[in-house]
């Protein structure tokens, strides 16, 4: 049993192709496989509630792996370093506190963590692999893009 998803996902990639892809599109090319990726995840996680609705777990369990393996997928597409980005955000979430959430209900009681007074989010501006696109390059179609990748209601 494998015990290393973001290699898994790396040697899927690698297996079908992926990366010699992804390394020959322009910049615009890879807002639109930004925008594709979020909408599969959008996509993925409608059919994941539609099965919890329908009460059919065993769908509920390949629904929440596949949005890990398109997350995990869109990471590594992207050349960003998940483990780093896991360690960076794992650590962020693990000094927040458990309080209450006014703006989060929590019908169950379950512990609620809250950012404390001084919380630090993570950063990855260092570690954004081809995310890291210069915005003052790009045209208007590449910010039209950008947009539509922030609004994924449609």
């Amino acid at each position: 049993m494998t015990t290393d998803w973001v290699s898994d996902i790396h040697y899927m990639h690698v297996h079908y192709g992926f990366h010699e892809k992804v390394a020959k599109l322009s910049q615009k090319e890879l807002l639109e496989l930004l925008q594709f990726r979020l909408r599969f995840l959008a996509e993925e996680l409608k059919e994941t509630n539609d099965t919890a609705a329908l009460q059919q777990m065993d769908e509920v369990v390949d629904g929440l792996i596949d949005l890990c393996v398109v997350a995990i997928g869109t990471l590594n597409l992207f050349q960003v370093n998940a483990y780093e980005a896991w360690d960076r955000v794992h650590k962020a979430n693990m000094s927040k506190e458990v309080g209450i959430k006014a703006s989060r209900p929590n019908p169950l009681g379950l512990p609620d963590l809250v950012k404390p007074e001084g919380w630090e989010p993570p950063f990855h501006h260092d570690n954004l692999g081809l995310l890291d696109m210069d915005s003052q390059s790009m045209d208007n179609d590449d910010q039209w893009l950008i947009h539509t990748c922030r609004s994924l209601d449609s």
